[in-house]
C-alpha cells in the first residue's frame, strides 16, 4: 500500500517555513501523516531523512536567491539520482523570483509561489494535477466537479457589445486559468430573435450582452476558450425558440447544462411575448431537449421570484419544483442554483435557513439516477455600483454560501451593479472568490444546529410544502406538477404571487411583504406578518 506520508523542509540557509507548514497542514486535512524537518536544512538532511521516512512526496521551501538556489537545486538533483528518490514527487515553495530556476532545473513536479490558484495546490493532493492539454480537463460537467472535488468549479457571466471583443475576452480569461465555466451572456436580441432576424432592432444590438447573430459566432467563442484550463462554456437558453437554442448550443459550444424557467422568458417578465401558458408549454419541452440531448440541466425559477420580492415559500416551492419536473422529465444531473442575499436586506441567518430548507426539499428527490449539483451565488440586486464595496460583498457572499457545501460558485462580478464585466474584472473577481475558498473552504462551523435556523428552516419548508398542496389541489390529471393549464393556474390563482408582478396580465401582484427583522414575510394591509397558510386562505384554498 502506497505512504500517505509528505515530508517538509526549508532548504539551504533560508528559515522561512510558513510555506512548507501551511502545505503540510493542508495535506492532513486530507489523510496524510506529515513530517516537518524545520527551516535551513541541508540538501543532505533533507535526502537523508526522505530515505528514512519514505514519504510519497517531499515538499521543500527556499525564498532567498536564485544564484544560491540554482546551486542548492543541483545538489538536491544529485543526491536523489543517486539515491533513487527521483520516483516519487518534489513540491517547492518559492517566491516567484525563484520559480525559473526551479523550472530550468526540472526537479520540481509542483512549483508553488502563491500566485497560483489554491485549486493548483489541492490537485497536488488529490492526484488531479493539472496539465496545459485538453485531454487532461473533462469535457463534461460530472467530470469536471469530480476532477476538482472537494474544490468548487468558479463559474462566471460574461458577454460584450461586440463579438470581437467577445471572443478576445474568452482568450483572455481561459489563459487565466481561474475560472472553468465561462457562461455567455448574449444581448437581448439573440435572446429572442435569433431565429427570426427579421424581427431585430439593431438599434439595440450589443445592448446587455454579445450580439451572437450566427453559428459561427459561437464556433468562434468556443474555439477562443480551447487553450489554458479549457473552460466549460454554456449560454443563456433564449426566450423564444428555446428547443432550437438547445441544439445549437449543444452543436456549437458543447453546453456544459442548459437552464431554462418553468414560469419564466414570457409575458410574466416581458422577456419575450409568449402567453403564460405557451410559454409554461414550450419551457418544458425545452428542458426535455436537453436532457435527450445528454445535457444536465438547471431550473431557474426560485430566485425569479425572490428577485421580485416573493415570499420566501412561493422561492422554495418553486425550486423544488423546478428538480421535481427535471427527474420527471428524466435528467440524470441536475444543477440547482442558491441565489444569496435576495431580496438585499435579508440577515446571513434568514438567508441559510432558507437555503437549506430548498436543499431539505430537494435532497428527497436524490437517487441513483439522479445526482444535484449545488451551486451558489451572490444575489444580482445586493451588489453596489461601488467597486471597492462590492468586492467586498462579493467576498462575503461566497464565504455565506459556503455553508451550502458547493459544488460551483457562479462568481457575481464586483462592477455588475455598474457595467459589464471586462476579461480583467472576470480574472480579478475570480481570483477574490480563490481567496475566499483558500481560507474558508475547510472546517467551517456546523450552523444547522443554531436555534434560529433550525426554527426558521423548518417553518419556510413547511410552508413550501403547503404551497405544493394547493397547487396539486388545481389539477385534475396524473401529475399536476407537469401540467402547464395548473401550473399557470397557480400564478393567475395568486398562489405563485410577488409584488413587483403588480399591473401584469398573468399574475395578481397582491401580494405584499416585509424584511422582519432579517426575514421575509408576507403581510396584510397593517403590515402584520402572514402564515403561508393564512396567506392561500385568503385566496379561497381550504386545507
Amino acid at each position: 500500500m502506497e505512504s500517505k506520508k509528505i515530508l517538509g523542509a526549508s532548504l539551504g540557509t533560508c528559515v522561512h517555513v510558513a510555506g512548507v507548514y501551511g502545505f503540510l497542514t493542508l495535506a492532513e486535512r486530507f489523510g496524510y501523516q506529515t513530517v516537518f524537518l524545520g527551516p535551513a536544512r541541508s540538501p543532505q538532511e533533507v535526502v537523508e531523512a526522505a530515505l528514512q521516512e519514505r514519504p510519497s512526496m517531499v515538499i521543500v521551501g527556499y525564498r532567498l536567491t536564485e544564484r544560491v538556489a540554482e546551486k542548492l537545486f543541483e545538489e538536491l538533483q544529485s543526491l536523489i539520482t543517486r539515491h533513487g528518490l527521483f520516483r516519487i514527487p518534489w513540491a517547492l515553495s518559492c517566491t516567484p523570483q525563484i520559480e525559473p530556476v526551479a523550472r530550468k532545473s526540472g526537479l520540481f513536479t509542483y512549483i508553488f509561489t502563491g500566485r497560483e490558484p489554491f485549486s493548483e495546490i489541492v490537485a497536488s493532493l488529490t492526484g488531479s494535477r493539472e496539465e496545459r492539454r485538453e485531454d487532461t480537463y473533462p469535457e463534461t460537467l460530472p467530470g469536471r466537479i469530480a476532477a476538482r472535488y472537494p474544490f468548487p468549479l468558479l463559474r462566471h457571466h460574461f458577454g460584450l457589445p461586440t463579438v470581437e471583443e467577445t471572443v478576445e475576452g474568452v482568450r483572455r480569461i481561459s489563459e487565466a486559468k481561474v475560472v472553468d465555466i465561462i457562461s455567455l451572456g448574449p444581448d437581448q436580441n439573440a435572446q429572442e430573435f435569433f431565429f427570426e432576424p427579421h424581427r431585430m432592432d439593431e438599434t439595440h444590438k450589443g445592448a446587455g450582452g454579445v450580439p451572437l447573430r450566427r453559428k459561427e459566432d459561437l464556433v468562434a467563442i468556443f474555439e477562443a476558450s480551447r487553450r489554458g484550463n479549457f473552460p466549460l462554456l454554456r449560454c443563456y437558453s433564449g426566450t423564444n425558440h428555446l428547443k432550437e437554442w438547445a441544439h445549437l448550443l449543444h452543436e456549437t459550444i458543447r453546453i456544459a447544462w442548459g437552464a431554462v424557467p418553468i414560469f419564466w422568458y414570457s409575458e410574466l417578465d416581458g422577456r419575450s411575448k409568449r402567453p403564460l401558458p405557451e410559454a409554461i408549454r414550450e419551457n418544458l419541452e425545452a428542458m426535455k431537449t436537453y436532457i435527450d440531448l445528454g445535457v444536465p440541466i438547471e431550473v431557474n425559477d426560485a430566485h425569479q421570484w425572490s428577485l421580485r420580492g416573493a415570499p420566501d415559500s412561493v422561492a422554495v416551492a418553486s425550486f423544488f419544483l423546478g428538480a421535481y419536473i427535471a427527474k420527471k422529465l428524466g435528467a440524470r444531473y441536475y444543477v440547482a442554483q442558491y441565489m444569496l442575499n435576495t431580496p438585499p436586506g435579508i440577515a446571513p441567518r434568514a438567508d441559510l435557513a432558507k437555503m437549506f430548507a430548498k436543499k431539505d426539499l430537494v435532497q428527497t428527490l436524490e437517487d441513483a439516477t439522479f445526482t444535484v449539483f449545488t451551486q451558489i451565488r451572490g444575489g444580482l440586486a445586493h451588489f453596489s455600483p461601488h467597486p471597492e464595496i462590492a468586492k467586498g460583498q462579493l467576498a462575503a457572499s461566497t464565504f455565506l454560501g459556503l455553508f451550502l457545501r458547493p459544488h460551483i460558485v457562479h462568481v457575481v462580478n464586483f462592477s455588475e451593479g455598474d457595467h459589464l464585466a471586462r476579461p480583467e474584472e472576470v480574472i480579478e473577481s475570480a481570483h477574490i472568490v480563490q481567496g475566499v475558498l483558500k481560507d474558508a473552504l475547510f472546517d467551517l462551523p456546523d450552523v444547522t444546529k443554531d436555534p434560529y435556523i433550525a426554527e426558521h428552516r423548518a417553518r419556510i419548508k413547511h410552508e413550501a410544502l403547503l404551497l405544493l398542496e394547493a397547487l396539486k389541489s388545481l389539477g385534475q390529471g396524473e401529475d399536476p406538477f407537469l401540467d402547464p393549464g395548473v401550473l399557470a393556474g397557480a400564478v393567475t390563482r395568486g398562489f405563485f404571487d410577488a409584488p413587483h408582478l403588480l399591473g401584469n396580465p398573468w399574475a395578481k401582484g397582491k401580494v405584499q411583504t416585509r424584511i422582519v427583522e432579517g426575514m421575509l414575510y408576507p403581510v396584510d394591509e397593517k403590515g402584520r406578518a402572514l402564515s403561508e397558510e393564512e396567506r392561500l386562505r385568503r385566496l379561497g384554498f381550504s386545507f
